[in-house]
């Protein structure tokens, strides 16, 4: 007796629109290739590869961490498992490594759906269905949570693709990013300190609201205060100096958006190292779980039972 078996990323799904293609796998419903035309618009992995770090994964139902991984809600202290053992913290929520299954699917586009079941460090049931469409303006993801659950249960939800710009390295990208304001981290552990204005708290690395090449500046933190359009939708672009790049847009449903350069501790000798830059249009901000430690909005989300939330953002060629 045989028995069949799947990739380790789980179940491909390709998708094509015009120049555009994507696979998502599976697990994760993770973005794991998109191209236009010849062109990676992200960093990818192979279909028979563990994702590294988070690569193209669907966060929920938290993004970003929960510091310590514990979080008092309603009246309750709740720990979590320390996924990022190095700092403590439970990071990028329980949907990365979870499999999701097909609802719907056409040639240009996929529905996946999984159900988080409660547990020691989330006792909430709640439904996550995301959806990947291809069009002639780019990849447009939807992430859909319903609380299933009879009590209410924070949520919060992002994704977190590696943008390739173009061929050149990255230090040689340029970057418009359109935040007014930043998030302090403790440089070890990336715990929250403070938020600041972006010309009041080394502007030269973290105001980027005028395109400015990367250069060696090294970014893993959290903006907000995002200027957008009428619609207000935020715009985010890395250009290449070839001239194309890619851009991600999204609305107002994520106020915050993580922007991290990829920088490891080996540096050049880690193929990983600044090969792409992770930008993650978020619904709250990172520790959102803990809100009630800060002095500025952390954009928690509280469904309610049989409540329904969504967000979408695009990634788009250049």
């Amino acid at each position: 007796m045989t028995t069949a078996t799947s990739p380790l990323s789980g179940t491909q799904h390709t998708i094509r629109s015009g120049a555009y293609e994507a696979v998502i796998a599976s697990t994760g419903a993770s973005l794991r290739v998109l191209r236009h035309g010849d062109r990676d618009l992200i960093v990818s992995f192979d279909a028979d590869e563990v994702r590294l770090d988070y690569r193209g994964t669907t966060l929920a139902p938290w993004p970003n961490r929960i510091v310590d991984g514990t979080y008092t809600f309603d009246g309750q202290e709740i720990v979590a498992a320390l996924t990022e053992p190095e700092r403590s913290h439970a990071l990028h929520g329980l949907a990365s490594w979870v499999d999701f299954s097909e609802v719907a699917s056409t040639e240009s586009s996929v529905t996946l759906a999984t159900t988080i079941a409660p547990q020691s460090g989330y006792p909430w049931r709640v439904r996550v269905e995301t959806t990947y469409a291809l069009a002639d303006d780019g990849l447009t993801q939807t992430v859909r949570a319903r609380n299933l659950s009879a009590t209410p249960a924070p949520f919060g939800t992002g994704p977190h693709p590696y943008l390739k710009a173009g061929p050149a390295p990255l230090d040689e990208w340029t970057l418009a990013l359109p935040a007014a304001s930043v998030l302090e981290v403790t440089p070890d552990r990336l715990s929250p300190v403070a938020l600041h204005p972006v010309i009041d708290h080394d502007p030269d690395r973290f105001d980027r609201r005028a395109p400015r090449p990367l250069g060696d500046v090294q970014l893993d933190h959290a903006f907000t205060d995002l200027e957008t359009d009428a619609a207000g939708t935020a715009v985010l672009r890395l250009t290449d100096p070839s001239g194309v790049g890619v851009e991600v847009t999204w609305g107002a449903e994520c106020p915050w958006v993580q922007v991290y350069t990829g920088d490891k501790p080996d540096g050049a000798a880690n193929p990983a190292h600044r090969n792409g830059v992770a930008v993650e249009p978020m619904t709250c901000a990172p520790d959102a779980f803990n809100a009630a430690a800060y002095d500025y909005d952390a954009g928690l989300l509280v469904l309610e039972p049989g409540a329904e939330f969504a967000a979408s953002w695009r990634i788009s060629a250049l």
